[in-house]
């Protein structure tokens, strides 16, 4: 794709896309944001802010099926968003560190400013 209007400040532009980050990091970023764009991954990451809790535990609070819970915290996980603990027979879910809290922190900020 080229862009079809000419620069008003072309050192500017040069200055700007010396600075870019690559695109893959782009692509990377951008599937980053995709997993918290669905409301059930939301709303897990929500339930283990500061809690530490089992798949029966998060369904419960949830009101959802244990497969979908599974299923969400599964991607969660590939992903680096969420971490277990296996303690006895029980597995315990919680966040993988402060990252996630303040993405969703500063995302509830924003979208209260108006």
């Amino acid at each position: 794709m080229n862009c079809d209007t000419p620069a008003t400040n072309l050192e500017l532009v040069k200055k700007v896309k010396q600075q870019m980050i690559e695109e893959s990091e782009i692509y990377e970023i951008s599937d980053f944001f995709k997993i918290f764009g669905d409301s059930t991954r939301l709303q897990i990451l929500w339930v283990l802010d500061n809690n530490s809790l089992t798949v029966g535990d998060i369904c419960n609070v949830l009101n959802i099926s244990k497969s979908a819970c599974s299923h969400q915290l599964n991607i969660l996980r590939t992903n680096k968003l969420v971490k277990y603990q296996k303690i006895g027979k029980n597995v315990i879910y919680s966040l993988d560190d402060d990252h996630v809290s303040t993405i969703i922190e500063t995302a509830r900020e924003h979208l209260k400013e108006k």
